[in-house]
């Protein structure tokens, strides 16, 4: 096989294995849970950990690999990322767990942006398209797969096996990428911004993680505040910062852009009530269902099966009617399908359930590729690395915050009435709020000019953007 058709099948397989992980998981979280003595809310942390260390590691991701070689990194992150699934599957608290599931993030944080910085190298721009449709196939088959794999070995064997799964594809990846990805490196290098990683990921960590504590029975209540304060404090810094460097690892000058801000900003309060679906889908099915986890899992990947869809449909949808049209338009449609969920009930036919979250999944991934598209469509060439990384870093917090939100939901809920359980009203409750959460995006969509976009909407070809495939990879669930 020609090495510029290998080098985008191997990036495509660490990709499959990013994501089929970030997507597997849900469906087991209830087992691992219970095997861990754990209360299913929880494990929130588990997911929000592993979202945020994604968000704090990608900025620097391209600049190791220009510094100390693209093979080098890219290896080196499915080494991480491989060694985090062994500890995930050995762990014995939710600690270990959550420490495990933040080296996972770690690795995964370096492999999908150096991989694709691969490609962009290193192939042929004639083939260029041809490469980069390998990285789209395993981010639409991960969130179809996942949920019944998952669910499947959680129910006949063991939910440690989601994580040794991955030891065998790691260390192939490994003997791959060491014989045919290409050590590309840059000699001209700005400074590493050393100062902004810093605060930025004590920011932001801080937020996310500290609003996910509260309701955390674990942890006293004034220690999640302390946690949140410290990151309040660090972003401020943040902030100061950027506003006096050159090159910050977070660009906040792309939110002067108004197509930019709206596809970013907008976006991630659409995506903070998407964002909390792998979360308490697979709980409400199961716990307040009845269901096995290889059940939930069948029902809940039609999500991203009616996603699926949507890919051939898109293009002449917004060619038709403008991305204004249809950011608007759109997002209340999907931010009702979430809703609709509230009233799920467990003597309904379980295709019903499949249809109507079918039926969601292909109006949130066309809201999806609408904003992913649209937030590039004013951007210039020397911007698109900074505005990919800024892109990147909003969709994973936007998603953990989701997490953490639907979380709180429950436990106040449960809470309030005192008696440690979850119902299946807390369920149809939490479902309504982050309903809510994803309409209130539409006010940054009106303020769009009616022709934003227009250049993009002309296009032939499917609109699409450098980050498309990782924001559906962590939403289409």
């Amino acid at each position: 096989m020609r090495i510029e058709r290998l080098v985008p099948l191997i990036v495509a397989c660490a990709l499959f294995m990013e994501q089929l992980d970030s997507t597997v998981i849900a469906t087991s979280l209830p087992a691992i849970a219970a095997d861990l003595h754990e209360d299913p809310i929880s494990l929130k942390l588990a997911l929000t950990s592993y979202l945020l260390s994604l968000a704090v590691f990608i900025p620097a991701s391209g600049w190791f690999a220009d510094r100390f070689g693209s093979r080098t990194v890219f290896r080196a992150a499915i080494v991480i990322f491989t060694l985090g699934s062994l500890l995930c599957g050995l762990a014995t608290s939710l600690p270990d767990f959550v420490i495990y599931r933040i080296i996972q993030g770690m690795g995964g944080a370096m492999m999908v942006p150096v991989g694709r910085l691969v490609i962009l190298r290193t192939v042929p721009k004639e083939d260029l398209v041809s490469a980069l449709a390998w990285l789209t196939v395993p981010a639409l088959l991960g969130p179809v797969i996942g949920p019944p794999l998952g669910g499947f070995i959680t129910t006949y064997f063991d939910w440690r096996y989601i994580f040794f799964l991955n030891i065998p594809i790691g260390l192939a990846g490994v003997v791959l990428a060491t014989r045919f990805i290409p050590d590309i490196r840059e000699d001209d290098l700005p400074p590493f911004d050393f100062h902004g990683m810093v605060l930025s990921a004590v920011g932001l960590a801080g937020l996310v993680f500290g609003f996910a504590l509260l309701g955390q029975h674990a942890v006293q209540p004034w220690i999640a505040l302390v946690v949140i304060t410290v990151g309040a404090v660090s972003m401020f810094f943040y902030v100061r910062h950027a506003r006096h460097t050159d090159r910050p690892i977070l660009d906040l000058s792309l939110l002067k852009i108004p197509t930019f801000f709206a596809g970013v900003v907008g976006a991630s309060l659409f995506r903070t009530g998407i964002g909390a679906l792998p979360f308490l889908l697979p709980l409400m099915l199961q716990l307040g269902f009845g269901l096995s986890p290889f059940a939930s899992g069948m029902i809940t990947f039609a999500s991203a099966a009616g996603a699926m869809t949507m890919k051939f449909t898109a293009a002449p949808i917004i060619r038709a009617f403008g991305f204004r049209r249809v950011l608007i338009v759109n997002c209340v449609i999907a931010s009702a399908c979430i809703g609709m969920i509230a009233f799920f009930r467990p003597d309904m036919p379980h295709l019903f359930l499949i249809i109507a979250l079918l039926f969601g999944g292909f109006f949130r991934s066309l809201q999806f590729t609408s904003t992913n598209a649209l937030s590039y469509a004013d951007i210039s060439s020397e911007q698109m690395s900074r505005a990919t990384s800024f892109a990147s870093v909003a969709q994973q917090v936007s998603i953990s915050t989701g997490v953490a939100v639907a979380a709180l939901v429950l436990d106040t809920l449960r809470s309030a009435r005192g008696d440690g359980t979850i119902h299946l009203f807390d369920f149809s409750v939490a479902f309504t709020v982050v309903g809510l959460i994803a309409v209130c995006s539409v006010f940054f969509f009106l303020r769009l000019p009616k022709d934003a976009g227009a250049a993009l909407a002309r296009r032939r070809e499917k609109p699409a953007a450098p980050s498309e495939a990782p924001s559906e990879m962590g939403s289409a669930a």
